[in-house]
């Protein structure tokens, strides 16, 4: 449940409302570097049919800028588990809309930051606080583009390493590498057999390319080298024997960082985000590797924190961010962590999941997944599970069922809900 703010406790711009976006394809347009980078059409349509996901983090005061509004019907469902929506304004009419440019705003939050998103909420920046136009993120600068890659995280990872057991975490000889040419990926080849290419500006598994089979393929080095022809270079480190995926969330303010927790990720066998574990582990999952799981803040948060602290993230940014973790049984069967896998500059899934959990029944365990079926709408599969897995509540929490936090459109191809068993 959302707590009410007493508005007497906090600053008077904070009153004011924040304003939210979904464009969970920032990194791509942060590599693009270009104002006028628009992501293909499929993109956009995942950007359309889940663009009202910041609902979960905002205030009732605060106004979400979506390409559709969402019917009354969704609202009231939300009522149901305590969420109280913000407004919901269209981003195309808001744009040309002088009575709310020149209304006094907060903050402009959209998911992530990128020279595409500054150009399109450009008009709204001149009503927003003081404390916003002061912050790094009011403007962008060139130089702001290294610290979403997936070298910047792994020049962190270097410093880090040293700090933590070494008995518990990635060997030197496993550290991720960057490769530049051909010649390089196939010395990396050589080295440890099998491995994941990735592109450097990317997000939710999406430019990876897992390299198996020796011979390579011809097809494969043409997704490997268009990386590199497309971004400059490549990331590429050796293929390990996964066990669990883990993010770190936190908060960046006046070059503070502020540990925010765990959340529990799922990927399929690509790499690609499925969503995220609620309240806890599921039983099937060993309790070695729970405890495992559950050990690495105590072991990483503080040294991690310092390091990100001293780093040009703390100068350029401000705001949420994750870092992905890794963990992987080593060769000797033993569990050791990747502890900074990638940094996600931005808003994310692992922190709206974090939000969610508050909204089950403590004693329950939950998924909160996405949905995409190019052969069937949201709206269908909403139906078929909600007949699978009615919904039961108990004050106001989720006890078990399915429950959607995005609202089904006739044409919706994506969609995010919340299923927790009973």
């Amino acid at each position: 449940m959302k707590k009410k703010t007493n508005y007497t406790d906090i600053p008077s711009h904070e009153k004011l409302p924040n304003i939210y976006l979904f464009n969970p394809t920032c990194e791509y347009a942060v590599a693009n570097d270009q104002p006028s980078w628009q992501p293909n059409r499929l993109l956009q349509k995942m950007e359309e049919d889940l663009g009202t996901l910041p609902l979960i983090f905002a205030r009732p005061n605060d106004v979400v800028l979506v390409k559709k509004i969402p019917p009354p019907e969704f609202l009231s469902t939300l009522q149901k588990i305590n969420i109280t929506p913000p407004r919901f304004l269209q981003l195309n009419e808001v744009i040309k809309n002088t009575d709310f440019i020149s209304q006094p705003k907060n903050r402009l939050l959209p998911w992530g930051w990128s020279p595409a998103a500054h150009r399109l909420v450009e008009p709204l920046k001149p009503s927003c606080s003081e404390k916003f136009q002061t912050s790094p993120v009011a403007n962008w600068k060139p130089e702001y583009r290294e610290i979403y890659s997936k070298k910047f995280a792994l020049e962190l990872l270097k410093k880090l390493l040293p700090e933590l057991p070494p008995e518990k975490i990635l060997p030197p000889q496993l550290i991720s590498t960057v490769c530049y040419t051909k010649p390089e990926i196939e010395k990396c080849i050589k080295r440890w057999e099998k491995i994941m290419v990735k592109a450097p500006w990317s997000s939710s598994g999406r430019g990876l390319q897992k390299v198996t089979k020796t011979p390579v393929a011809e097809k494969v080095w043409e997704k490997l080298l268009g990386i590199i022809n497309e971004q400059g270079y490549a990331i590429v480190e050796p293929l390990l024997e996964k066990v669990l995926d883990l993010a770190f969330e936190f908060e960046l303010k006046n070059g503070k960082v502020t540990y925010l927790g765990i959340s529990r990720f799922l990927t399929d066998g690509k790499g690609q985000y499925q969503g995220n574990l609620l309240n806890g582990w599921p039983q099937e999952i060993n309790p070695e590797i729970t405890a495992f799981a559950e050990s690495l803040p105590e072991m990483i948060i503080k040294s991690l924190v310092k390091l990100i602290e001293s780093s040009f993230l703390a100068k350029c940014y401000e705001g949420i961010f994750g870092v992905d973790t890794l963990i992987f049984r080593d060769e000797k069967n033993n569990l050791c962590v990747n502890p900074c896998l990638e940094i996600n500059v931005r808003q994310n899934m692992g922190l709206l999941s974090l939000h969610l959990e508050k909204h089950i029944s403590p004693n329950k365990t939950g998924v909160f997944k996405t949905f995409y079926n190019p052969n069937k709408s949201f709206s269908e599969f909403k139906k078929e599970m909600e007949n699978t897995n009615p919904l039961k509540l108990k004050n106001s929490k989720i006890e078990s069922g399915f429950f959607p936090v995005t609202s089904g459109f006739k044409d919706s191809l994506f969609g995010a809900y919340i299923l927790v068993k009973g």
